[in-house]
């Protein structure tokens, strides 16, 4: 029971715009691995949408011998798996980068993960058939408006190549940690696709439509791609899967601490494979020490690492974080500039003051 006197302070989303509604994870003070609905980062193009019963009803049409228009009754009765994943926003800690970039400002709050339900896409397509030469499947969401550098509406869309739509996991999902999807994460169908930075997993789906060429709406062609330099478009890159990265939760950046024994902690996760190992640095980075690493193989998760820190020398401490993962990739020290500020993974950093 609480006691009165000293009544529970619960942790709040962090609000980054309104207009639009963008906000951020309280990631420093989440202690569970399964975020609650209501601390679930918001990442919003446009206003939300106006749904009513024709929206739970779901079309698939292009290059399918069988065009469909499902019920959610008929999805709702189809074979179905729970799959426990991490989204993050691939703006998570653009303000971080330097030289600073245009856009959200994200700190570290831009992802969350729980427990996703829903139908393989791949059950759908089949059901639907595939016609030969398909190469992209698109999924629009009923989310739309216009975009500052277009003189028009546009629907939130964006397409994934053959391969990725058929993967087992790409799941049109319906429920979230056990309930129906919150309406302000995608009610009543949002597409969720693993390893992949969230901009890929469009909510509110209003249709699937299967093309065989490139998808080029400006959420695909001109939005998520890693543009390299500062005035052209060269060694332009889409934006994918998630990078390897860590984040320290534990102590807060910039916190007052005594002497003594103090425990650093924190998340890591990957794109690609899983993570093998955490190192901690409390000098700059001169030397590493191992974290102990919570679970080395969480499929779809991030992990929860600790470290022990012995310190009894007062001073200013700067501590850094670093993961690698089961292909080798390790943060860097500096992340790949990019000029919409995409994909940063650098070493977390944080500065503390020893008294």
């Amino acid at each position: 029971m609480a006691d009165p006197k000293h009544p529970v302070v619960k942790p709040f989303l962090l609000t980054r715009s309104l207009q639009p509604e963008n906000q951020e994870t309280p990631i420093q003070f989440i202690e569970n691995d399964i975020i609650q609905n209501h601390l679930f980062y918001r990442r919003n193009h446009f206003s939300y949408p106006k749904l009513t019963y024709s929206n739970f009803f779901l079309p698939i049409i292009g290059l399918v011998t069988k065009p469909m228009l499902l019920s959610m009754q008929t999805i709702l009765q189809l074979p179905s798996k729970s799959l426990e994943i991490v989204l993050e926003c691939s703006g998570n800690k653009r303000s971080f980068f330097e030289p600073i970039v245009f856009g959200e400002q994200w700190e570290k709050g831009a992802i969350s993960q729980g427990i996703w339900k829903g139908v393989p896409l791949r059950t759908l397509l089949e059901i639907s058939g595939i016609k030969k030469g398909a190469k992209e499947v698109i999924v629009e969401g009923y989310d739309f408006g216009k975009r500052t550098d277009l003189d028009k509406n546009f629907a939130y869309a964006r397409s994934l190549p053959l391969e990725k739509a058929l993967h087992s996991d790409t799941i049109i999902a319906y429920e979230y940690n056990h309930k129906p999807i919150p309406f302000k994460h995608g009610y009543p169908l949002r597409l969720i696709v693993p390893q992949w930075y969230g901009m890929a997993s469009v909510k509110w789906i209003k249709q699937i439509s299967i093309i065989d060429s490139h998808f080029t709406g400006p959420y695909q062609s001109i939005d998520y791609m890693y543009y390299p330099n500062h005035f052209n478009d060269n060694g332009a890159q889409p934006v994918t899967t998630m990078n390897v990265n860590s984040t320290i939760q534990k102590p807060l950046n910039l916190k007052r601490l005594n002497t003594g024994k103090h425990e650093i902690k924190g998340i890591a996760w990957t794109g690609k494979g899983f993570i093998t190992k955490v190192e901690i640095s409390t000098d700059h980075g001169f030397t590493w020490s191992n974290a102990k690493v919570d679970d080395t193989n969480p499929s779809y998760k991030w992990i929860s690492w600790s470290y022990e820190w012995n310190v009894m020398e007062k001073g200013d401490f700067t501590i850094l974080s670093k993961a690698t993962d089961s292909y080798g990739q390790t943060q860097p020290s500096e992340a790949n500039w990019n000029r919409n500020g995409y994909g940063y993974n650098a070493f977390d950093k944080i500065k503390v003051k020893i008294e």
